[in-house]
């Protein structure tokens, strides 16, 4: 590789002044080392003005075949590469840091510093540098940044997660009422690999949760939001946050910036936005031309999310569950992971999103249901669509690519491929599908089949990865090409043809055509016979160019010419190739639309498909969605850990779950589960709340059956974890959590919650958890699943009458306890942790005390039971009490009682009242 093939590649101090530049009288050697040490080289001149423009982001500045990094942006881009930090030149007296990637790895260590937060502007040569030479020796080659690359902009095959979107989020805040925190709040985002391009409402308290829902690879935001103290710590939690000044998110002129960028008068066609909704897709498309310089991005019309179309899931309920990803940050051992049998990077990408945006609208789900129904019952059609599916490649991002001429041969080829493919894949529908399918089935069949042929007929079996390799036009698809080539690839024997008749004209038998590159083609013979060639006839054809030692060379005007010839055979072949290569590209960027329309419907079939084989592989049946609070599960199962199960060999116990409404109430019920740990309480607290998740995201689900009343919200508190960075203690997490599940909780809404209060003193956390229970029961009245190991708190179903028992069921034999994970109805009265802990291997010392200081505080127990508690709450004192038993009579107290009962406390003096307490403490204390 050549880092010096351009005549500025080297940073140097030397004095080179202008050519009309008069010579100054000779300086002292001191003073002229400063001067010499003053001086910037025209090169370090221009970096220094590129990198000015450019101030938050790595500059890679290209030079041959190199991009170079320079001054601070090499030691950050070393330290973060693990590369060689070297030195080149200097600059003001002090050496530049320098350090390099070679351009054919460039997309490799873009990946990396991309990961790691940088934002990279690439800095290309806009000129040939023998351009560069004819202005003057001088001159430096002209350079200009074309590409801003940042975490939410990228769109190669090589920086991007094929099986994940990446989504850039602007978010925008509006003034919507005089009160200080009176904002209205709206995102935006996209995913610009894919074009796809939606805006939605949100709230202050929803944002947390809409942005775990997008999990965006970047956030735009004003320096405005950014002084929100609050916002500011909830941004801290994402990767990529990028400020932008506070006219990026200006609402004067939103709405023209997106109509500009669509072509449009007006945005009337594209629907009704809110105004923050506008700025936030302004601030997308702004940002967007700005990092791609010129080149215009084929985004889709932003489309609007309809407001409560999606199940609310807060950013801790996420992380609890373990959606798309472990509470470790893996993709393994979550949900997506357990139900993810797609076979298409698109249809990878859509079934994550599914999981993560579960539906509320009942007959969109219904019909995602008959979809994956239709597939499970035709077990020889679900098979061959999957099969055809695997072969389609990712044309949505193919397209992507070749509108912002980044594109290559495999680019044409995976649209090529895709298309065909969906022609196929329509025509296994011989029957009319479902309307689900019906729909992705019409969009396969309005592709443009003329397109498919060109590509076809065009492009070579096999390609180059990039355009400027040439050689992916097919043989026959072009006359002249074809012409081109051959004098290119025959060019050895044309010259050994030519060579052959100059022997037979000269009578020269060791005359030679050979090529350096210096005298391009040329004519060699010996020193004897360089004569023959001077004499005539043949003085006139061939002329001296160059005399060795033993050797003549000559050239010839017809030499001169086939040397021509051939020369520009290669460039114009790959001129005629990439002629080719842009007229296809502009077709299928002229048939974006329908392409895209196309990619979805595979996606959305691939999905359909893949939950029709989790269905018919892992035993999940159709749940079936209703309006209303109901909520029955019979033989539940947990997907994850179900399957983990099964690798093992160990079988899954399936559990029934009912919160629907008892007889007589139109709310759904609260089970309050205790059991052991390590019984399988959270195990079947969480796998109720992913059944419904499955069920909402279009999905069977792994039951025998299964009812479901539409749940507006789901909200989660299992689990314990701390948060240092914001100031907050594990319990303090705990606290924040269960006040949002209580502030925001409807009657529509599902609730697990596991362990509340256990963060805290014994009778701090029990009251927090018995008031907690009573808010649920009483104001929220919802659907949940209360897990505690307070067994006072049992007590609580003989006067909330939507709240029942359950208990995990366990045995004991010989002192160990066994554990059954059946979930039965009734109350524990132990939690077995000493049990658990010896299984943990506690010391036996430590196992015995426990036993020993157990038992002494379960007497002290015993001695205030729950019920008389219960009895004394206030919340309950209004409600009839149970009749106490009778006591025997006490004659010590009859006899003041009596003495009381005299006393008339109206007619008494003071002087009187005070006697007749004193009388009857004495007659308290006789008797």
């Amino acid at each position: 590789m050549n880092r010096d093939s351009s005549p500025d590649s080297a940073p140097t101090a030397a004095p080179d002044l202008p050519q009309d530049t008069p010579e100054p009288a000779t300086p002292e050697p001191a003073a002229r080392a400063r001067a010499e040490e003053a001086r910037v080289t025209p090169m370090i001149a221009q970096y220094l003005e590129i990198k000015a423009a450019n101030p938050d982001s790595l500059l890679f500045y290209r030079m041959g075949d190199f991009y170079e990094l320079f001054f601070a942006d090499s030691e950050t881009a070393s330290q973060a590469l693990g590369i060689v930090l070297t030195k080149r030149g200097k600059h003001l007296g002090e050496d530049i840091p320098m350090c390099g990637v070679p351009i054919d790895r460039a997309e490799e260590y873009l990946h990396k510093l991309i990961a790691l937060g940088f934002r990279v502007s690439v800095c290309e040569q806009v000129e040939d540098p023998a351009e560069a030479k004819r202005r003057g020796p001088k001159s430096v080659v002209r350079r200009a940044v074309t590409r801003l690359v940042t975490p939410g902009t990228l769109t190669e095959d090589a920086l991007l997660d094929a099986r994940r979107e990446n989504v850039l989020a602007a978010l925008a805040r509006v003034r919507a009422g005089s009160g200080p925190q009176d904002f209205a709040y709206a995102l935006a985002y996209t995913d610009m690999s894919t074009g796809s391009f939606r805006v939605a409402a949100t709230s202050r308290d929803d944002l947390s949760g809409d942005l775990a829902r997008l999990d965006p690879a970047e956030i735009l935001v004003s320096d405005a939001v950014l002084d929100d103290a609050e916002l500011r710590a909830l941004l801290r939690d994402f990767p990529a946050v990028t400020p932008l000044p506070r006219q990026s998110f200006d609402g004067a002129g939103a709405e023209k910036r997106l109509a500009d960028f669509f072509g449009v008068a007006a945005l009337d066609a594209f629907g009704t936005f809110a105004r923050a909704e506008l700025i936030a897709a302004a601030a997308i498309v702004s940002y967007v031309e700005r990092t791609q310089l010129g080149v215009r991005p084929l985004l889709s019309r932003p489309a609007k999310e309809a407001e409560g179309g999606i199940m609310a899931i807060d950013a801790g309920t996420r992380a609890n569950l373990e959606l798309v990803r472990t509470t470790s940050g893996e993709r393994r051992g979550s949900l997506l992971a357990a139900v993810d049998r797609t076979v298409t990077a698109a249809g990878a990408r859509l079934v994550a999103r599914r999981i993560a945006e579960p539906l509320t609208d009942l007959a969109a789900i219904r019909a995602r249901h008959d979809g994956v129904s239709c597939l499970v019952e035709d077990g020889e059609l679900r098979r061959e669509l999957r099969a055809r599916l695997s072969r389609a490649p990712d044309m949505a991002r193919a397209v992507t690519r070749l509108a912002l001429q980044r594109g290559g041969p495999r680019d044409l080829a995976a649209v090529r491929d895709a298309l065909d493919g969906a022609l196929a894949i329509a025509a296994l529908f011989a029957a009319a599908p479902p309307a689900d399918l019906a729909r992705s089935v019409a969009a396969l069949g309005r592709v443009p089949h003329a397109l498919v042929l060109d590509l076809a007929s065009a492009l070579a079996d096999s390609l180059p990865p990039h355009r400027r390799d040439g050689g992916f036009i097919r043989e026959g698809c072009d006359a002249e090409l074809d012409l081109t080539r051959a004098l290119r690839d025959e060019s050895r024997r044309v010259v050994a043809a030519l060579e052959r008749r100059y022997v037979e004209e000269t009578g020269v038998r060791a005359l030679k055509i050979r090529h350096n590159a210096v005298l391009g083609y040329f004519v060699e013979v010996s020193a004897q016979n360089a004569d023959r060639l001077r004499e005539a006839p043949h003085g006139a054809i061939f002329v001296h160019r160059q005399t060795m030692a033993g050797a003549v060379r000559f050239s010839s005007v017809e030499l001169g010419d086939l040397e021509s010839r051939i020369a520009s055979a290669g460039e114009r072949a790959l001129g005629l190739e990439q002629a080719i290569f842009d007229r296809l590209a502009a077709a299928v960027v002229a048939a974006t639309e329908t392409i895209r329309a196309a990619a979805e419907a595979l996606a959305e079939l691939d999905v359909a498909a893949g939950f029709a084989e989790l269905a018919a592989v892992e035993n999940h049946v159709r749940p079936h969605m209703e309006q209303g609070v109901a909520f029955a599960i019979a033989g539940g199962r947990h997907p994850v850990v179900e399957q983990a199960l099964a690798k093992e060999g160990g079988p899954f116990v399936p559990n029934d779950c009912d919160l629907s409404p008892p007889e007589g109430f139109e709310d759904g019920r609260i089970v309050l589960v205790t059991g052991p740990n390590m019984a399988g309480k959270s195990t079947f607290l969480r796998q109720n709340a992913l059944i419904c998740v499955l069920a909402q995201a279009g999905a069977f689900v792994p039951a025998r059956s299964a009812r479901i009343g539409v749940v507006d919200r789901l909200f989660s508190r299992v689990g314990a974890a701390d948060d240092l960075a914001r100031g907050r203690s594990t319990f303090m997490v705990e606290m924040v959590e269960t006040a949002a599940i209580l502030n925001q909780a409807t009657a529509r809404s599902l609730v697990i919650l596991d362990e509340i209060g256990r963060g805290t003193a014994t009778f701090d956390g029990m009251s927090i958890a018995w008031a907690s229970l009573e808010h649920l029961h009483e104001v929220n009245r919802c659907r949940a699943l209360f897990a505690t190991h307070f067994h006072e708190l049992t007590a609580l179903s003989q006067r909330c009458k939507r709240l029942s028992n359950a208990t995990v069921k366990v045995t004991e034999w010989h002192g160990d306890v066994i554990f059954l994970h059946e979930v039965v109805p009734g109350a524990a009265d132990r939690s077995y942790g000493i049990q658990v802990a010896k299984l943990a291997g506690l010391p036996e010392a430590v196992i015995i005390r426990a036993r020993a200081v157990l038992a002494e505080l379960e007497a002290a127990e015993r001695a205030s039971p729950a019920q008389k508690l219960i009895d004394d709450l206030p919340l309950f004192a209004a409600r009839p009490r149970p009749a106490a038993a009778a006591a025997p009579a006490d004659p010590k107290a009859e006899a003041a009682l009596a003495a009381l009962d005299g006393l008339d406390p109206d007619s008494l003096t003071p002087r009187e009242a005070l006697d007749a307490l004193y009388r009857l403490k004495g007659l308290r204390r006789e008797g």
